[in-house]
């Protein structure tokens, strides 16, 4: 509900400060007063364009709030959250708008895009006279009005929810197939890569192998040289360690017969002895076992030269290489991977677009059915709206695509994220004329009137809580003007209504009246809203039958529509 609004320095308002209620709101006034100024303050609140002209004469900035009280706010709340605006319990909107052209806005005190301060205002009031901020109009709001009127919205939702599922899928699918598509790209360098690894036979620890067994058969002649040796001077020798430590070992036996004591030192000896016989027969066997092989060599150097040359290539150690090349082999087993990950969630799609396919052709069905109903329901009250010959089809065609993803009725189509369906609702006012889309609609009044039978006929459906109908008595007059005012009447039971009029049929409906009247101080004009008791309501609705001085027969039959209408 808007609870309150607060313009300074706009058009021929100084400043001003209404307070709004429930129900039926009338806005009555002197011809040139200032009302639709309050049309246009709420415009600019509501993000409409913004022109320094706007600004009042002699000041340097114009400021529009609005105050609001929200129910079933969910949707609006995900909005302002996404934004970083604190929700808070009511939502106030402002703009200011300055001489340079430029404008800011503010959702409950945060600065906020044009943009965002639009949307909300989308969300919250649906305000009908100047084409502008015409939800109604806009095609692409009808197809979730015929839903709310059919009572499809849980299936939409339902549709929507797996429509989520399908895309995230569709999303793994394209990135699965984009990786596939790069592995199907690099599978023939990669498969040469491993077949040359392979063809090498790699192994952990080969290249320090070589290295040393190199170093051997390249040092062989001094090796055998100096092992000879050692087992000469050990062993093979008349002076050799064996020898001397042999005579040592003969000389303490024979003292040691006569010093017990040196038994001990025998048993070292002795020791001794054996360790230099057997480093003999060490050496000895070293010598025999070591190659002087010249073809070895040449192998093992062609081979150390092989891996030096393919660490090279890859730029890689030896053990990086081994890794590399195992990598290599699990990413070529991964491709049979991707084509049956690809081919399972081709299953998974199929399956969805199906379920898709499936709801959206029962939706597509019960919105043709509701069609006619709505187009029924909308044409009788253009009816006595003073509309007599209206026509209000609603045009439903699917979105075909020989692309689509889903098939309806044998016809492939687009998923819309309310299933396969255009909605657009026609309208023809005129014998032989033809429906057209309700944008292309010319008269302000007729279309007030229109939105007005179209918004009555989804009165319980509707999520719009706040209805601003300007310019809706245009054209009409008499038996008209009091039906009008009777169907916002109505309305005003669901929702909160403001509108501007000149009839007093439509004025005498009124649960709350403002009027707008001017007033001249210090030279300067300046536009007041005052609101109106029981007793003032009665006289201003006399004045719109009568003129500004009415008379007492005029009052009383102000007093009796007045009446009548509270009944």
């Amino acid at each position: 509900m808007l609870q309150h609004l607060y313009i300074r320095n706009f058009a021929l308002i100084e400043e001003l400060s209404v307070s709004f209620d429930k129900g039926l709101t009338i806005v009555t006034g002197q011809t040139g007063a200032g009302k639709s100024v309050l049309i246009g303050a709420l415009n600019q609140v509501l993000g409409a364009r913004a022109s320094t002209d706007m600004i009042r004469s002699g000041t340097e900035k114009a400021v529009i709030e609005a105050t609001l009280s929200v129910r079933n706010r969910t949707e609006l709340d995900t909005l302002l959250e996404e934004t970083g605006i604190e929700p808070g319990p009511e939502i106030i909107l402002r703009r200011e708008i300055n001489l340079r052209g430029s404008s800011r806005c503010f959702i409950n005190d945060t600065p906020c895009p044009l943009q965002i301060l639009r949307q909300t205002g989308d969300r919250l009031i649906d305000l009908h006279g100047q084409h502008e901020h015409q939800l109604l109009l806009r095609q692409e709001t009808h197809i979730s009005m015929l839903d709310a009127f059919a009572g499809l919205t849980p299936e939409v939702e339902h549709y929507r929810a797996l429509l989520e599922k399908f895309r995230d899928q569709k999303k793994k699918m394209i990135q699965l197939r984009q990786e596939a598509g790069e592995m199907q790209k690099q599978k023939d360098m990669l498969q040469y890569q491993l077949n040359e690894l392979d063809s090498l036979g790699l192994r952990h620890g080969e290249d320090e192998e070589l290295e040393e067994e190199i170093n051997i058969l390249e040092n062989a002649e001094t090796l055998f040289e100096s092992c000879s040796s050692l087992k000469a001077l050990l062993y093979d020798n008349e002076t050799s360690a064996f020898v001397q430590l042999s005579e040592a070992l003969h000389t303490l036996q024979n003292i040691a017969t006569i010093d017990k004591t040196l038994e001990t030192s025998m048993e070292d000896l002795q020791g001794a002895t054996s360790i230099v016989e057997e480093l003999s027969r060490t050496f000895r066997n070293y010598t025999q076992q070591l190659e002087f092989n010249p073809s070895r060599l040449d192998d093992l150097r062609q081979r150390q030269h092989q891996l030096q040359k393919i660490t090279k290539k890859y730029a890689r150690p030896l053990p990086d290489l081994i890794l590399y090349r195992d990598a290599i082999t699990a990413r070529l087993d991964d491709q049979a991977s991707y084509d049956e990950n690809i081919s399972l969630l081709e299953g998974k799609l199929e399956a969805l677009a199906g379920k898709l396919s499936g709801i959206a052709e029962k939706l597509h069905d019960k919105r043709k059915t509701a069609s006619l109903e709505l187009s029924r329901t909308i044409t009788g009250e253009l009816s006595k709206l003073g509309i007599p010959y209206s026509v209000l089809p609603v045009n439903i065609s699917l979105a075909e695509s020989p692309d689509g993803e889903l098939t309806v009725h044998a016809t492939k189509c687009r998923a819309l994220c309310d299933g396969a369906d255009i909605v657009e609702f026609m309208i023809s006012t005129n014998p032989g004329e033809a429906p057209r889309p309700l944008q292309k609609t010319a008269s302000g009044g007729e279309i007030s009137r229109i939105m007005l039978a179209i918004k009555t006929a989804l009165a319980s459906s509707t999520s719009l809580p706040i209805l601003i109908f300007d310019e809706i008595d245009t054209g009409i007059s008499g038996t008209v003007a009091e039906a009008v005012g009777k169907s916002l009447k109505a309305l005003a039971g669901l929702h909160q209504i403001i509108a501007i009029t000149h009839l007093p049929q439509i004025a005498a409906m009124a649960d709350n009246h403002l009027f707008v009247e001017k007033k001249v101080s210090s030279s300067r004009t300046r536009s007041m809203v005052r609101s109106l008791d029981r007793k003032e309501h009665v006289h201003a609705v006399a004045q719109l039958i009568g003129g500004n001085q009415p008379s007492d027969a005029t009052m009383k039959v102000a007093a009796q529509m007045v009446d009548s209408a509270g009944t």
